[in-house]
């Protein structure tokens, strides 16, 4: 088995693009095949600088690692369209000496003249009924189109099933542009069959244009890969295909607000497919493992957003509990808040040890932990406007977190004393868990949550601890 991702490099790669290479390395990995990476570069006007890198760094960032391509080389070297053009004229060649393509000299302005000649006459336009009686010769400047033999066409998709087209879809279309390089039409199927790919598997988009595939294989001599139309993925509102223009995210982007790329490879693999379980967290081994293309669903799946920072944040909590602290924690060091640059490593491995179950994204440390490395600004009405405490007066508040801050001066300060302690002041001054605690927590913190009570104090510190409590109960004292 051969499989290939085939990316054009106009720009950044975003959601749709990735899944269309992940389930071509899933099922070659599962056969013991080979992922073959093609950068299809020859529309030259769309060609952004970079995008190419891009490519291959999101690859290597999902562990989509290829097998023949850029790089790493191949037997079917070179895998930029733009440096195969003597291949693809070879092929044109053949089609010339068969009677089966022919230059174009018609102009783009005497095209649009049959164009507007159709549609007055309320007939679809198509080439082949234009095709000029004695072309020219065929030379690099002028278009080469396929003449097409339109007749009943029957073919077999994995996912879509037994499909079929009349004559009135195929037409002549173009091989070679003006400038010499191949179009997609005919490039990718010269390329599949030159590099062995087996299994086509891409966009359901081009799922109208397989009768003219077919024509083009049947004229080359060439047999038909196993062909595989993954149905689009949906923007939010489900009505539309997720695409650039509509703003959708790229995958970089994702990355750069602290999405691990196993929760990525995980949600996009899901997105379309299932192995008939209620599982939702699946390693990449269990997904080679498991994968079929006869599960792909054959509607468009909706993107859904919340779905994929769930499933992060249950990476992060696997991850760091498989791996620990300590293995997790580089993945962490450009996530941090600016205040906690001259942290130690050990003391952000000790805020990541008790945070991390909370976090969705490792950009949630740069909003979740900031008074873990600077004293927070105080503001009363978080405690005066808390449903919990807001029935009691500053004086008690105040008397409140002395009682607090004196017991907790006593204690040792590792975190199962620090949580007896607390519990001793429960009893001791006959407050609810949500009034005593919230004070001190708010008091310690001024964020709209925080870990366990014991465990912010743990690593906070006593010193660090203690002034916040009484630079608070100044503060109520002064209300």
């Amino acid at each position: 088995m051969k499989t290939r991702f085939a990316p054009s490099p106009t720009g950044y790669i975003h959601i749709g693009n990735v899944r269309s290479a992940i389930y071509p390395y899933l099922i070659a990995r599962q056969q013991h095949g080979t992922f073959i990476l093609r950068i299809e570069d020859t529309d030259q006007s769309r060609y952004v600088e970079g995008a190419t890198e891009l490519i291959e760094d999101t690859l290597n960032w999902l562990g989509l690692e290829w097998d023949e391509g850029p790089i790493v080389g191949g037997p079917a070297t070179p895998y930029f369209q733009s440096e195969r053009k003597a291949i693809y004229h070879a092929w044109a060649e053949k089609l010339i000496a068969a009677g089966r393509a022919y230059a174009d000299p018609t102009s783009p302005d005497q095209i649009q003249v049959y164009r507007d000649q159709c549609q007055a006459s309320g007939q679809p336009f198509l080439y082949r009924n234009f095709r000029p009686e004695n072309p020219p010769a065929w030379h690099p400047g002028l278009p080469l189109r396929f003449k097409s033999d339109p007749k009943p066409r029957k073919w077999h998709d994995v996912v879509m099933g037994d499909l079929s087209a009349g004559p009135e879809v195929q037409d002549d279309i173009i091989l070679i542009k003006a400038d010499g390089l191949p179009t997609y039409n005919f490039a990718h199927i010269v390329d599949d069959s030159e590099m062995g790919v087996t299994h086509v598997i891409r966009g359901v988009e081009y799922l109208s244009s397989v009768p003219n595939y077919l024509a083009l294989y049947e004229a080359l001599g060439l047999p038909v890969p196993v062909l595989v139309s993954l149905p689009h993925i949906l923007g939010p509102t489900g009505t539309k295909k997720l695409s650039k223009r509509d703003n959708a995210k790229s995958v970089t982007g994702y990355r750069e607000d602290g999405i691990l790329p196993e929760a990525m490879l995980n949600y996009l693999a899901c997105l379309g497919w299932n192995d008939g379980t209620e599982q939702e967290i699946y390693t990449k081994d269990e997904l080679i493992a498991r994968f079929s293309l006869e599960r792909i669903q054959t509607s468009g799946a909706r993107f859904d957003e919340t779905k994929l920072l769930w499933q992060n944040g249950q990476w992060i909590r696997k991850l760091v509990q498989e791996q620990g602290v300590e293995t997790f924690y580089p993945r962490t060091e450009s996530f941090w808040p600016g205040s906690a640059a001259s942290a130690t490593p050990e003391y952000r491995q000790q805020v990541l040890g008790i945070i991390y179950d909370r976090l969705k994204t490792l950009s949630d440390l740069r909003t979740m932990t900031g008074y873990f490395f600077a004293d927070p600004e105080i503001d009363l009405t978080m405690i005066t406007d808390n449903k919990f405490l807001k029935r009691f007066s500053e004086s008690e508040l105040s008397q409140l977190l002395q009682t607090a801050a004196d017991r907790l001066d006593q204690s040792a300060w590792d975190a199962d004393s620090l949580q007896a302690t607390l519990n001793q002041l429960l009893a001791d001054t006959g407050k609810k868990p949500a009034e005593l605690f919230s004070i001190i927590r708010i008091a310690l913190s001024f964020a709209p949550f925080s870990p366990a009570l014991h465990l912010t104090l743990n690593v906070l510190g006593r010193s660090t601890s203690l002034a916040r409590l009484r630079r608070v109960i100044t503060a109520l004292e002064n209300a």
